[in-house]
């Protein structure tokens, strides 16, 4: 008749087809979330960097630097303390290594004692900031490192949060394996960026 419209089949190849081209498409869709993170934290590394050239202008134009009279800062704390801290890199990386063998549970150990040398960097910084002979209004050296020192210690904490967060995840069984290790992944590239700006921290404030 005309004007009608013809059935419309579908083979079972066409069936078989369409499903094959779905599921590929699924499964190499690209996972964004390392991708995202890595965003995040070169946005986080600008503002560091930021911070990094204020300190490095007050420094150039300034007549002496610290100003006169500013207590000089202790070496022995902070040294221990970057020796800790740059160390549980290698710890945290081990984690991830393990966790990529499937062995959870040296994951979770790895994780356990890089959460415990972080809580020791903190604890090492308070115990700096209560034997400091200047405060944060004294002059403007002693501003620009107490808040250098504190914002690279709040993204500390927040490391500290990541990596207890997925210790308390990986009691769950089957929750990290080698095929699904984010949370382990993000934590430890989160953690290598803390050390790393700790190191450029170290150079400026105590070295240089």
């Amino acid at each position: 008749m005309q004007g009608s419209i013809a059935p419309v089949t579908s083979t079972a190849q066409d069936i078989v087809i369409h499903d094959h081209v779905a599921e590929v498409g699924h499964y190499e869709h690209p996972d964004l979330r390392v991708f995202g993170l890595i965003v995040f934290l070169v946005s986080e590394g600008m503002l560091f960097f930021g911070l990094f050239a204020a300190y490095l202008t007050f420094r150039s134009v300034a007549t002496s630097w610290p100003p006169e009279g500013t207590p000089s800062l202790e070496l022995l704390l902070p040294g221990i303390n970057t020796i800790i801290l740059v160390s549980s890199s290698f710890v945290i990386h081990q984690a991830d290594h393990a966790i990529k063998e499937n062995k959870v549970k040296a994951a979770q150990l790895w994780f356990l004692a890089t959460f415990i040398m972080g809580a020791i960097f903190i604890a090492g910084q308070i115990y700096e900031y209560q034997h400091l002979e200047f405060g944060y209004t004294t002059n403007l050296f002693a501003s620009t490192f107490y808040i250098l020192t504190g914002f690279h210690g709040l993204h500390v904490i927040i490391g500290l949060t990541l990596i207890g967060t997925v210790l308390v995840r990986s009691l769950k069984a089957g929750h990290y394996s080698n095929t699904s290790h984010f949370g382990i992944e993000a934590a430890s590239i989160y953690w290598h960026f803390v050390d790393i700006v700790w190191i450029v921290l170290f150079l400026l404030l105590y070295i240089l």
